[in-house]
């Protein structure tokens, strides 16, 4: 595959810089709010992305839709509202961690929404998306640490810290094995299925670090979890019989098709 941009370098960087702020925002949060609030959090990103793709892709969508986008965001409204949001671990406030959860969903869906531009105007492959982005997502990440004085502290806590370099490492490889399946599915499937499936996976990372960190969680908060669930349960199974209907509504061949059409051409 050919290593020029199939996409003007612009465009690609319009992704990097909401990449690499969402990410900024991301890992800021955490210092403010648990990770269960943070991944449940993340669920809000239906609607940014719905939002996005009418605003600049010029999309729309269907009631059911809507519907699904609404009830994940009531349960998630309900689980923020009922219990505590904040990091045990943190005595800082829990607002402002909000407040960066907020930005992240924003340009996170921007990022899903752009990428899937790029995908049906300049018809770019998930190599190409993937070569382009992450190099000035990085340019872009060392322009912040260098403008902001904070490349030399970070180095330093590389190096005084010998197990965070081994976790970085692993971190990113988990990254890149994480963005082929994203930039796949959001090529083949779109920005909204993307959207569906991550918060899918979020569920399932909430209930695990309940389970595992012994989280204390109110009955309100249990109901709000169970409304995004169902929600979310319903948009997947919506989507399958969706896609089966369309299956068996498509000829079994085209030839078939236009044997049976000109047959009944020539009754009438």
């Amino acid at each position: 595959e050919s290593y020029t941009n199939a996409a003007p370098i612009w465009k690609y960087a319009m992704v990097s810089f909401a990449n690499v702020a969402a990410s900024s925002c991301q890992y800021e949060c955490l210092k403010y709010v648990s990770f269960a609030v943070q991944m449940l959090g993340k669920s809000f990103k239906m609607m940014p992305v719905m939002l996005w793709g009418m605003a600049i892709s010029g999309k729309s969508y269907g009631m059911q839709s809507w519907l699904v986008a609404a009830g994940v965001t009531l349960g998630v409204t309900e689980f923020l509202m009922t219990g505590p949001t904040d990091n045990p671990g943190n005595k800082g406030d829990s607002l402002y961690g909000l407040a960066l959860l907020v930005v992240f969903l924003a340009l996170d869906g921007l990022t899903s929404t752009l990428q899937e531009k790029l995908f049906k105007e300049h018809k770019t492959s998930k190599w190409n998306q993937m070569l382009y982005i992450n190099l000035l997502s990085a340019a872009t990440s060392l322009f912040a640490l260098v403008s902001t004085g904070t490349l030399a502290s970070a180095l330093a806590f590389l190096t005084t810290h010998a197990g965070f370099g081994k976790d970085v490492t692993a971190l990113s490889l988990s990254a890149v094995v994480g963005q082929y399946f994203i930039y796949s599915q959001v090529q083949e499937f779109g920005a909204l299925v993307f959207a569906t499936t991550m918060n899918v996976r979020q569920v399932v990372s909430i209930l695990v670090s309940y389970i595992s960190y012994g989280h204390h969680i109110t009955s309100l908060q249990v109901s709000g979890l169970c409304l995004v669930f169902f929600a979310l349960f319903y948009k997947s199974v919506r989507s399958v019989l969706d896609a089966s209907e369309k299956d068996e509504k498509m000829p079994l061949s085209p030839g078939i098709a236009e044997g049976e059409d000109k047959s009944a051409a020539a009754k009438v």
